[in-house]
């Protein structure tokens, strides 16, 4: 692509670089210039004008654009309309946004003028909600590094929706707590994946109580959020799990909020051990696990031992006992 100035005889069929004013409103940049716009920057007094011309082998800012959304786009996105050598990616429906770190980082590796941003992986999108954008820097690029970032970036984004309907809460209370904002929290929670969550139901704080409800609670995904915090593997929420039949995969998670998450099983339905914190609707590490679960990712220890680096959120005064304190 050649770019500069050239004198406004020259630039019929050039890419305007700049916005220019002319008598009667602007010229704007990007605009492919026809005789009535040089007509236009000669009334405008102007002798010459910075233009961009592809030359063969170039690709135009939208069409390169266009090519990359159709190469890195996988399930569950829409591509917008190339303009200013832009395209946007959105989701077409909630769920969670896959991304391939290692494609992305490839393909931006390539050409400096050829660049695609996403949201974080794994980041919770409601529908519409932009996932992704592709930005062709300049007017032009080589049809070799196009055809190059393509292949790097093939289908490094999509989506992975829910994959559960219904789900089930269990709560024990220490001090005849009703439960009740911890299923409004958790409900809200899980309305944003189109998961329904069921009664709110209450039971003691004793291994035997917890463990029989568990048995009897409906649902694709049981959750557990108990009155008194879970401190060790063999704590009330854990045993009661065991004792239900099921078993407990990982307990723990380097994420703040959200430390005492649990992981189980039982007879092939996951197992979420809330913390305390999952009682506020500010975002903690059981969010990260859950919408991961209720997409149909795997999660198991490798994962959540990964979320570590930037698992340090917003305190909350939920806690208890803040950080500083």
């Amino acid at each position: 692509m050649r770019f500069g100035p050239v004198p406004v005889a020259d630039a019929l069929g050039a890419v305007l670089a700049h916005s220019v004013a002319v008598p009667g409103g602007r010229l704007k940049k990007g605009l492919v210039l026809e005789a009535a716009h040089l007509e236009a920057l000669r009334e405008a007094g102007l002798a010459e004008v910075t233009v961009a011309r592809l030359e063969p082998g170039d690709v135009g800012e939208d069409a390169a654009a266009t090519r990359l959304a159709r190469a890195v786009m996988g399930p569950g996105l829409r591509a917008s309309v190339a303009a200013t050598g832009r395209v946007n990616l959105f989701a077409e429906g909630p769920g969670i946004a896959r991304v391939d770190r290692a494609a992305v980082e490839a393909l931006n590796r390539i050409d400096p003028m050829i660049t695609l941003a996403t949201v974080p992986e794994w980041q919770r999108m409601g529908a519409g909600g932009m996932v992704a954008t592709i930005k062709i820097i300049s007017y032009g690029v080589a049809e070799a590094a196009v055809t190059a970032t393509c292949k790097a970036g093939c289908s490094a984004l999509s989506m992975a929706g829910p994959v559960v309907s219904r789900a089930g809460l269990v709560q024990t209370a220490v001090a005849g707590e009703n439960g009740a904002k911890g299923h409004r929290v958790l409900a809200d929670r899980l309305a944003r994946l189109d998961v329904t969550l069921g009664a709110n139901v209450v039971v003691p704080h004793k291994v035997a109580a917890l463990s029989l409800e568990i048995e009897l609670t409906a649902g694709e995904v049981i959750f557990i959020l108990t009155g008194s915090a879970t401190s060790d593997l063999n704590d009330v929420a854990p045993e009661a799990v065991r004792a239900a039949g099921g078993t407990v995969t990982h307990f723990g998670m380097p994420v703040d909020p959200g430390n005492l998450l649990f992981l189980g099983d039982l007879n092939g339905t996951p197992v979420i051990g809330l913390p305390g914190c999952a009682r506020s609707p500010a975002l903690n590490g059981a969010d990260w696990v859950m919408e991961r679960i209720l997409c149909g990712v795997p999660v198991g220890p490798a994962d959540i031992a990964a979320m570590g680096v930037g698992g340090l959120l917003k305190d909350i005064p939920q806690r208890g006992r803040m950080r500083d304190g």
